[in-house]
């Protein structure tokens, strides 16, 4: 499995998706709200969960291209929140995807955390060179997180995508290794070094490593469970998911 582990920071912490998170993760896609600036339309329940399903399966595919990371307190596994990053077939690129903060999390106001982990990871351990993400253009909060995570402005994509029945333009931002190295912190750069800081005797960390959960049966048959239980797949919609925020 190309897993990622868990990669802690100050005020939150990125881990795979697990199969209980199937309640919170389709509350944001199923949303008007949540949904309201990313780059696909609101979910209904069946789409939501045939996109949870294929998330989920995302550590047994290989190569692997998507990410799809669950945004947890740092003392609560909840799903409070998603972080992704979609490989690019060409170069050494990839795009960070889909940063939702489920409004009251103690994470909320900290999205850039996630996104800078997320890219020490892939720096790093995935030996990317560049990582682009984007936000619509009259999301007026975006520009902040974005500067926080350490991208800088590179231009407007004059109405790249439509939902609600109208075409929406997206600024977009971007990062190279060597430049976004100079300003990472401390645990960034372990987490770029291939030292992510992780719970010490995490019990989840010993049964990922059995590939079993918590009821003892395997990863791979929860994941293929989900499968069997979903409808024919929706259209792949990373591809054309501008990396927006509503957190």
């Amino acid at each position: 499995m190309n897993r990622v582990p868990d990669l802690r920071g100050d005020h939150l912490r990125l881990r795979e998706l697990h199969a209980d998170d199937h309640e919170a993760f389709a509350r944001i896609l199923t949303h008007r709200v949540f949904t309201r600036y990313l780059g696909i339309d609101r979910m209904d329940a069946r789409q939501a969960h045939d996109t949870f399903a294929q998330s989920l399966a995302q550590p047994h595919t290989h190569p692997r291209r998507k990410y799809t990371l669950a945004v947890c307190a740092l003392d609560d596994d909840s799903l409070v929140g998603t972080m992704g990053l979609l490989m690019e077939d060409y170069g050494s690129n990839a795009m960070l995807t889909s940063l939702v903060l489920l409004p009251g999390s103690p994470v909320q106001g900290h999205g850039h955390e996630a996104g800078r982990l997320l890219m020490a990871y892939a720096f790093g351990q995935l030996g990317l060179h560049r990582i682009w993400a984007g936000h619509r253009s009259d999301h007026s909060r975006m520009p902040q997180v974005m500067h926080a995570a350490g991208l800088r402005p590179e231009a407007t994509l004059r109405q790249l995508f439509r939902t609600s029945g109208c075409w929406h333009d997206v600024t977009t931002y971007a990062a190279v290794a060597p430049e976004w190295k100079t300003q990472a912190s401390a645990n960034e750069l372990a987490i770029f070094d291939g030292a992510a800081r992780c719970e010490e005797g995490s019990l989840e960390e010993g049964r990922v490593e059995r590939g079993l959960d918590e009821e003892g049966r395997t990863e791979a048959g929860r994941v293929e469970e989900m499968r069997v239980t979903a409808s024919t797949p929706v259209p792949d919609q990373s591809v054309s998911t501008p990396p927006v925020s509503v957190g």
